[in-house]
């Protein structure tokens, strides 16, 4: 088994919508069920949501708002799965809830880095 990361991209329109109590827990049961279903079959490694918000240090070390303040998409989050190939991955990212309010997940595999034993 491989692992892979799922990053979960939305427009910046739907990331500011205020959603009602009711609709915001409708959506964490959608995550928590599609989330439960990879971890019941031992393939879950871990997830985050990460906020609206971040800073970028560029190379000369000047520090700017991000990470892209020019672009209207948002990066709400990350999954990290163990799946044999792309394939079945993406199999799992086709059930991603980020997907019903036009989403998108991105899904990548990590190069192997040799070990650094101090």
């Amino acid at each position: 088994m491989k692992e892979f990361m799922m990053l979960f991209r939305t427009e910046e329109q739907v990331a500011q919508h205020q959603p009602t109590p009711e609709e915001i827990q409708a959506e964490i049961k959608l995550w928590q069920d599609w989330i439960g279903g990879i971890a019941a079959q031992g393939k879950f490694v871990t997830t985050q949501q990460l906020t609206q918000g971040g800073k970028v240090l560029q190379p000369d070390g000047v520090v700017t708002d991000g990470p892209y303040v020019e672009v209207k998409e948002i990066l709400g989050g990350f999954l990290i799965v163990k799946a044999a190939d792309y394939e079945e991955a993406l199999e799992m990212a086709k059930g991603c809830p980020v997907r019903n309010y036009g989403g998108t997940v991105e899904v990548r595999d990590f190069v192997q880095l040799p070990s650094f034993d101090a």
